[in-house]
Order: structure tokens, then sequence, then C-alpha cells
């Protein structure tokens, strides 16, 4: 056994940094600041306070102050609707049982369909309600209900407040300077990116790569909308930030495409592999201009009478990811320049697409509702007295742990989570609250405990979810209620009640599991081919820009997933789509006065069309299609037209995009 860990440098008060202290710090003392005033102002659960001070503790201003707003609607929200529900079923326990069980299956099924602070209000709306209603189970007077739904809002908003005034007193780091400095890594990580994929030797890791770089990207748009929360400039300057990142992402999609061509053309000369090394070489000074670039591009266009069409493309296409990546640049230098009263507009982008799986919407929500009436039926045979705290923490765990990737793992960290603190808290229960009567000497205990909890948060990674359970459920189970209560039995059935609602939500996701991974990888490979079906329409419903952040969000939703299987799939499918639409676009674009060339234009719509289905492609006519292109190749090639040449380039591009999907066996049928 190491005890290395207990040696002075290990520990977790020196090894922390001054960044985390103050993290650490802020944080517990929001806690300690809403418990005490909670507990003033004789509130009669403070403890909700300073659980509630917890829940919104963020390392950012604008992630605090987004999750903050989200708390406080969610948590009206919940408030109104126990009022009402409770109000009218109190007297049926039947109807008050599927009354909340409808409005929880509503909230989780919401949430799921949504991201961010839609989700996370809809949470809260889901879980207040539960936390109000479960606990007016045994009062007479309607009266009363709206006590309790007060008590409880006005804990959860003192808590939030609290949290607010420390992270003004001990401010974090600017959200803006943060995502300022992550898309400008971005940048040097594409050129980075752009080595990997472009080089002469097949690279086994591509595929996790541009996985990863597509998820860097999408992680980066979660930190401009905490900047936008942040900071008045960031607000001003929002469209510039989501139009950057909508570039980035096409950056990738470019990427991938000249990654296909050079794999489909192995004799590429060595001069094209050199430009490449020079032009991404260029790209990394911070003052490089077309010029520089265009004498460098130059070298390896050929002439397009007499050049190699295969070449003429590439080239092309290159081309236009280095003029993309100019005007990143650009738009970038600007943000960093402006002045605060001045607006920049740049071309007009939708927000990055956040799509949802709705038939995994649907099943959440039926999972809770099953979960919520069988534990209230549960409790109306039984009239056991700690039934609603079960029912409060099975209604938690169903709504909150829904639309984790895991489900059934995170209920069981929180099991864990929960035996830990049946322990401590009934430590400090009977070993330490009894023999106080005054708050403010629990809190010279419970204030270095928090502390080392928040480092160990910090300093601990892999073990973080399990830290950040503790400090949150810490209050509840502490339960420092004016008047307190010392009652062995009690606090004993109360845990006990906890552990078996946080018992009966695990059951629930065992016995209706999510959607495995192959599922869910091919509802979004049907999700990419209906958006790429609708570009092929003369008059498509979704923009390029929209179906591309789509198509990148499907992409991302089995990051987490350990099936490699279904995940090499989803981005195979991805990538091939992806980069069929961008011919789309430049065949849509592309003018000639020849009938004859705008016929064969025509034709490739119509392959698109007859091969790619909802359900697949249709493997029979693959083969043909790739003969049908390989043959129309060659004779365009023997065309010294100019535009029959350029057209040559662009069906041998969607050759390349198309030989994807025959490379491997399609993908497992539903079962």
């Amino acid at each position: 056994m190491s005890w290395q860990w207990l040696a002075w440098e290990n520990l977790p008060w020196i090894r922390a940094s001054a960044a985390q202290w103050r993290y650490a710090l802020r944080n517990t003392l929001a806690m300690c600041l809403a418990l005490s005033f909670a507990y003033s102002v004789n509130l009669d659960q403070p403890y909700w306070a300073m659980t509630s001070a917890a829940v919104v503790s963020f390392p950012t201003v604008g992630g605090a102050i987004s999750k903050s707003l989200g708390r406080i609607v969610g948590s009206l929200v919940g408030a109104l609707a126990a009022i009402l529900i409770a109000g009218y079923t109190l007297n049926d326990p039947w109807l008050f049982t599927f009354g909340f069980a409808t409005w929880l299956g509503f909230c989780t099924w919401t949430a799921n369909l949504h991201q961010n602070n839609v989700a996370y209000a809809f949470s809260l709306a889901g879980y207040t309600a539960a936390l109000i209603a479960f606990s007016t189970v045994n009062i007479t007077e309607s009266s009363q209900l709206w006590d309790i739904a007060q008590a409880r809002v006005c804990e959860a908003i003192t808590g939030i407040l609290c949290a607010g005034l420390m992270m003004m007193l001990l401010p974090s780091t600017s959200d803006g300077d943060t995502l300022m400095t992550t898309l400008k890594q971005m940048q040097s990580r594409l050129l980075e990116h752009a080595r990997l994929l472009l080089n002469k030797q097949t690279t086994e890791n591509a595929q996790t790569a541009h996985e990863t770089m597509i998820g860097q990207i999408l992680t980066t748009n979660l930190l401009r909308i905490q900047a936008y929360w942040s900071h008045y400039r960031y607000r001003r300057q929002n469209s510039v930030l989501n139009y950057v990142l909508h570039q980035q992402l096409r950056l990738t999609g470019v990427l991938s495409g000249l990654r296909r061509m050079l794999l489909n053309w192995p004799e590429a000369p060595d001069t094209v592999y050199t430009a490449i090394e020079a032009l991404l070489t260029e790209l990394e000074q911070p003052w490089c201009t077309k010029h520089t670039l265009a004498k460098i591009i130059h070298t390896v266009t050929p002439s397009i009478s007499q050049g190699d069409y295969r070449q003429i493309a590439f080239v092309t296409r290159l081309r236009y990811f280095c003029w993309l990546y100019l005007d990143v640049q650009r738009w970038m230098r600007l943000l960093d320049n402006v002045e605060h009263n001045q607006q920049l507009r740049p071309p007009k982008v939708p927000a990055l697409a956040l799509e949802s799986d709705r038939a995994e919407a649907l099943l959440s929500a039926g999972r809770t509702f099953f979960a919520i009436v069988l534990g209230c039926t549960f409790q109306i045979y039984t009239q056991w007295d700690q039934g609603p705290a079960a029912l409060t923490l099975t209604a938690i765990a169903c709504v909150l742990y829904s639309s984790a990737p895991s489900p059934s793992s995170s209920v069981t960290l929180l099991l864990k989570t929960l035996l830990i603190l049946c322990v401590l808290s009934f430590v400090i229960k009977f070993g330490l609250m009894v023999q106080v009567n005054q708050l403010w000497q629990l809190l010279i205990v419970l204030f270095p405990l928090i502390v080392t909890l928040q480092l160990f948060k910090l300093l601990l990674p892999k073990r973080a979810a399990l830290w950040g359970q503790i400090v949150v459920f810490m209050g509840s189970f502490i339960s420092v209620s004016n008047p307190p209560s010392w009652d062995y039995g009690t606090v004993l059935n109360g845990d006990i009640a906890k552990v078996c609602g946080v018992i009966f939500a695990w059951l629930a996701f065992v016995l209706i599991r999510p959607s495995s991974d192959d599922r869910k990888s091919l509802r979004h490979i049907r999700a990419i081919r209906r958006g790429f079906r609708d570009q092929l329409r003369p008059k498509p419903s979704a923009s390029p820009n929209h179906f591309e952040s789509r198509l990148y969000f499907h992409i991302n939703q089995l990051k987490t997933s350990q099936n490699t299987q279904a995940k090499l799939w989803l981005l195979r499918w991805g990538v091939v789509l992806q980069n069929s639409a961008h011919i789309v676009w430049e065949l849509r674009a592309w003018r000639t006065s020849s009938s004859a060339l705008r016929a064969q234009r025509d034709r490739c719509f119509q392959i698109l069309e007859s091969i790619i289905s909802e359900r697949g492609v249709h493997a029979t006519q693959l083969k043909s299609v790739l003969t049908e292109l390989t043959r129309q190749q060659a004779e365009l090639a023997a065309s010294s037209d100019p535009d029959s040449i350029r057209l040559a380039g662009i069906l041998w591009r969607l050759y390349c995009s198309l030989a994807q999907l025959s490379h491997a066996l399609p993908p497992q049928e539903l079962k």
C-alpha cells in the first residue's frame, strides 16, 4: 500500500494553486453564508439554501449566471406546478399520483429535447415540484401548501444570491479571455489536424483525431454561451463568435474531403505534399497573406487544358481551405481590436444546431412516469412515513440522469455518494451537532471540511463527480433545520428512505434501459441522411450552414460511447454526406453554357438521390454508380474544354466521397 499521498507536498491544501483555492473558498463561503442567512430568517429547512449555493457553483462568471437563471426559472415553474397539481389532487391519492407522474415525465421529455439552460430549467421544474409536492402528502390545509412552496423557492433563491455575491467578491478568470484563448488554440489545432490528415503515410488514428476535433469545437460553443452571459462585449459580438465556430467546423469538413482525395490519388506528385507543408507552415505565421499563399499554390497548379483534372480539383479545394482559414483569422483579429461601442457584422449564419433524439426523450419520459407511478403506489399501500423522501430522490435521479451518457453508472455513483453521506452525516449530527447550541460553532467545523472536499474535486479529476455530489447532498443529509431534530430513528429512517429512492431509480434504468449505442447510431445516421436528401432538393429547407452544424452535432453524440463500430459508422456516414453536400453546393453554383455539361451535372443529383435513402445506401446500385462516375470522368478529361475539366474534377471528388461506403460492411440492423 502506497502512503505517498500523505507526503507534505501531496496534501490537497499544499498542492492546490491560487485559482483552485479561490474557487474552493468562494463556494464554501457561499454555502456557509446561505445556510446562515436562511437560518437567521427562520426558514424551516435552511439546508436547501446551502444545497442551492453548492449546485450553482461554477468556475466562471458566465456559467454561474446562466445556471442561476435556469435554477430560478425552474424553481418558480416547479413551485407553480406543485401548487396547481397538489392543490387540486391532494384529497385523491391516485389523481395526485398520475398528475405528478405526468408532470415529471413532461419535464424529463422537454429537458431531453433541449440543451444548456432550457434543459436545466425543466429538470429543476421537475424535481422542485417533486420536492414540494411529496412533502405535502400529510397536510390538511391548502394554506400549508403555499407556505411549503414559498419556503422552498426562498431557500433556492437565497443560495443563488449568496453564490452570486461571493462570485462578485472573489471573481474567477474571465469567460471571454478563456474563449478567445481557446479559439486561437483551435486554429493551431486545425493546422496540426491538417498535417495529420494530409500526409503521404496512412494515419491509423485519423478517425479518432477527426472526432476529437469536432468535439472540441462544439465544446467551444459552450464557452461562447458562457461568455455571452458574462460580459456585454461578447453579447454584442455574439454573431462573430458564432460565425467563427461555423467556419472552424467547415474547415474540418474541407480537410476530410482533401484526405479522401489523397487516399484515392496514390500517384499524387511529391510536389503536392511539399506545397501542403509549405502552406501549413505559412499559415502558422501571424501575418500570413493571400499573396504569399498564392505564390506557393501556383507552383502546383497545372494548366487547366493540359493538366491532370485530379490535381486541379485538389489544388482548388486546397486553395479554398487556405482562404477560409485566413478569413477566420481576420475575424478573430477584428474581434481582438474592436471598440466597445462597435458591433461587427459578419456573414449571417444560424446558431449551431442542437438537434434532439426524440425517440430517446420519449423513452426517458416513459421511464420517469413508470417509476413515479410505481413508487407512489408503494407509498399508498404501505403508508411509510419516510416514503416522500424516497419518492423525491427517485424523481431527482430519473429526471437529472435521463440525459446522462451512462445513466445506470451515474445512478450507481449517486448511490455510493449517499451511502458515504449516511455515515458522515450521522457522525457530524450526533457526534458534533448535539453538543453545540450556536450555528457559528457548527460552521467552524463545516468550513474546513467543505473546503477540503472542494479541493479534492479539483485535484482528483477521476473522482470529481463523487466529491461534487458529496458537497451538493451534504446539506440535505446533515439537515440543519429550525428547530433541530435529534431523533435517531427518524434520521436513520430518512437516510434509508433516500438510499431506497435511488435504488428504485436504478431499477427503473435497469428495467427500461436507454437505447443501445447501435440503435442511437442508426437513429443519428438516419437523421443525417434525411438532412442530406433535403439538400438535394431544388430549394432545401435548411441552409448549408444549418445542415453542417446539425451534422456535426449528430456525429458528436456518441463521443463517450465504448462501441467502436457504432461510432465508426456514424462518423463515416457523417463525413461521406458532408463531403457529398459540399459537392452538391458547388454543383448548384457551377455555371456553364453547354447543355450537355448541364445534363451531366443534373445527373449527379439523380445519382445521389437514387442510391442514398433514409434507411441506407442501395448497395446493389453503389458499384454501378461508381463505375458510371469513373467513365464520365474519363470522357470529360479527354476533352480540352475548361468546363469539362472542372466538371471531371468535381465528379472525381464525388467518387472519392462515395467510395468510402464500399470499404466495409453495412451497419448492423436494429435488434
